[in-house]
């Protein structure tokens, strides 16, 4: 759980002061994450993690997690929880559009757009990002595609490489700053700080209107942890109002949307009317199996067009 990745270092630092809370911390995948609980469960070193919520049911298919519903339980949506509080989504994460503003002069806002530009489109690797997979399924949402479908998808970043207007540049903060990447396709968080570290006025941050795709982070709690309780305690204090307002000055979008939002956090925020046209998987499944034919199609299907 990055101390920069939707402000954890504030949730950790107001659980120390409040309850006295140490925290100490190792960065993983969601699936370094699982295996570390599944490889230390005679010695468990992590009590908590934050996965991605595509990885969630994975854990508890693997027995490493245990339940804990949050005084708050009844706020959060039905498709971000597990029904006996194994897991519960915390904040989410949208494709977003960032855009270079001084290199962009008619900003795209819908996956449309993008094949109407002169600019260069940058998404990265999809065979090692979750991002840039992400952002394949949000554009097959808005095209009419599916988890079972990514053809729509496969077929406009397809169009863009034969315009050679694709590039695999990843559109991280240092090709950002350096003027590297002209649209880049980001989680919206991800988006938002980069913007604002950088140079707020330089970059527009969008969620195409078209479609896209919302996407959870869970907790999990390790159910081999040596300080269960504690574990239990930072799922109830994530989830309640102090915990989701410090995910949001991470720019992460909190998942109880009856949480009121300082002022000034929210002005950082993109307007809710903006996500009406995200919506989160719904076959995970199938987007399992997509997953693993995605790098062979895109190889086969996007790459060879690649100028």
């Amino acid at each position: 759980m990055p101390g920069d990745w939707a402000n954890w270092q504030g949730t950790w630092a107001q659980l120390n002061q409040k309850y006295g809370l140490n925290h100490q911390d190792t960065d993983l995948s969601s699936a370094e994450e699982i295996a570390k609980f599944e490889a230390e469960k005679d010695n468990a070193s992590g009590d908590i993690g934050d996965v991605g919520y595509a990885f969630a049911p994975v854990a508890v298919q693997k027995g490493v997690t245990q339940p804990y519903k949050p005084t708050t339980w009844n706020q959060i949506p039905a498709w971000a929880k597990d029904k006996d509080g194994q897991w519960a989504v915390s904040y989410t994460g949208t494709i977003a559009f960032i855009v270079n503003k001084k290199l962009v002069k008619n900003p795209p806002k819908t996956w449309a757009d993008l094949l109407k530009g002169k600019y260069k489109v940058a998404l990265g690797d999809v065979s090692t990002s979750a991002r840039a997979s992400s952002a394949v399924l949000a554009a097959a949402y808005a095209r009419g595609g599916s988890e079972k479908n990514l053809k729509p998808a496969l077929d406009l970043f397809a169009q863009l490489a034969k315009q050679g207007r694709l590039t695999l540049n990843d559109p991280n903060i240092a090709n950002l700053e350096k003027g590297e990447v002209e649209v880049g396709i980001q989680w919206d968080f991800n988006a938002l700080a980069f913007r604002d570290k950088i140079d707020r006025t330089r970059f527009d941050v969008v969620i195409p209107q078209d479609g896209s795709l919302i996407y959870g982070y869970s907790t999990i709690i390790n159910k081999y942890a040596k300080h269960p309780n504690a574990a239990k305690l930072a799922r109830e204090y994530i989830l309640s109002d102090a915990g989701q307002v410090n995910l949001a000055r991470g720019y992460a979008r909190p998942i109880r949307s009856e949480v009121k939002i300082p002022q000034d956090v929210a002005a950082k925020l993109l307007p809710a009317a903006q996500y009406r046209v995200a919506k989160p998987i719904s076959d995970f499944s199938a987007w399992e199996t997509a997953l693993k034919q995605l790098p062979r199609q895109w190889q086969e299907q996007v790459m060879v067009n690649m100028q």
